[in-house]
């Protein structure tokens, strides 16, 4: 008897960590669960995963497993990042607005957040900051850190990431993506993961898993030489490493392995434009930002919110102008905007907009 059999598990736009477990991942799971292996990640399937991330990243990459974005965002700053130093990232970022501090507390450095219309920010911006560098009043910059795709679910363009290389390379900087949704980038722009990550020169990578099908694995990739050597002791004191590391590593393989990563982004990239071309037939609803991954900013009239969400839950972004934001996981249906669109029509009939 299954004794979750009769819990409600309902159609979620709140986050694509609403998602269950792709089932290529799940199977490697099992199938990686026999026998005995050693522990820390010195076993025969961390070797299988690190070939693959070696042909999709290339032969410079180290990987590193850990358990959440949070400490993916952390740990990967903390290898090139002193308490005098800083962080320059947007003000919308993940890493300023939802890691509840945990860089300032972890890392004991400044983040310093740049203005921004669709989460890009661009290296002019920065020159307020970089004036002061050898100042000893002030602290020093160290690291930029762009989210690909952005909070509100924006694409860089490949010349404004080589722009930004270029900057902080001039300027002696390290260069990071938080990439918790990268594959869905790489969708969008049509690149490979090599092109985004070793082929751009950036020094550090936060890999999400979780938001793309996996279950509770994350990874950070270091190109750097300068910075891997360190690494397994800071996420050893972050209580990060894991002793069954098989199992993070099996569904890193997994992902990997014939490209399904690709798959599953171009499916929830394509099911979030399908989605946002068949609101065009609601004109009370406006989708304010570029549907440029698997992400929509949804502003909903007012009235409708409440009642929309009682239906299937979402996000409000923005409170002020009822702007909500609607996330697609790797098993959006085509039924499932259907439900949506259902919902939205049973709402708008309940609820004229006078």
């Amino acid at each position: 008897m299954n004794p979750f059999e009769a819990l409600e598990f309902r159609l979620s736009l709140g986050s694509d960590n609403h998602s269950g477990v792709h089932p290529k991942v799940m199977q490697a799971i099992i199938d990686a669960n026999r026998g005995h292996a050693h522990a820390y990640g010195l076993d025969e399937v961390c070797r299988l995963a690190e070939l693959e991330f070696t042909r999709v990243f290339g032969p410079d990459v180290m990987v590193q497993y850990v358990f959440t974005g949070t400490a993916a965002n952390v740990l990967a700053l903390s290898t090139g990042l002193k308490s005098y130093n800083g962080v320059i990232t947007s003000e919308v970022s993940h890493l300023h607005l939802d890691e509840c501090g945990a860089p300032e507390k972890f890392l004991g450095g400044k983040l310093w957040t740049l203005p921004s219309i669709d989460g890009r920010i661009r290296p002019e911006q920065s020159a307020d900051v970089l004036d002061r560098m050898g100042d000893q009043h002030f602290s020093q910059p160290k690291i930029v850190s762009l989210t690909l795709p952005t909070e509100l679910g924006v694409t860089y363009t490949l010349d404004e990431l080589h722009a930004w290389r270029k900057f902080t390379r001039a300027k002696g900087l390290l260069l990071h993506l938080d990439g918790a949704r990268l594959a869905n980038a790489a969708a969008t722009m049509g690149c490979s993961l090599k092109e985004l990550t070793s082929g751009l020169g950036v020094d550090l990578v936060s890999l999400g898993g979780t938001k793309n099908g996996l279950m509770g694995a994350e990874a950070v990739l270091i190109f750097n030489p300068d910075l891997k050597a360190d690494f397994k002791y800071l996420r050893k004191q972050a209580m990060q490493l894991s002793s069954k590391t098989r199992f993070l590593a099996a569904q890193f393989y997994a992902y990997l392995k014939d490209d399904l990563w690709r798959d599953i982004a171009r499916h929830s990239t394509k099911a979030a434009a399908d989605l946002a071309e068949q609101l065009k037939s609601v004109p009370e609803l406006e989708v304010v930002h570029p549907v440029q991954s698997n992400a929509l900013f949804v502003r909903l009239p007012k009235s409708w919110v409440k009642p929309l969400r009682e239906r299937i839950f979402f996000y409000i972004w923005d409170h002020e102008q009822n702007i909500c934001r609607w996330m697609l996981g790797f098993d959006w249906r085509a039924a499932d905007t259907n439900t949506l669109l259902s919902h939205i029509h049973e709402v708008k009939k309940c609820f004229p907009i006078k």
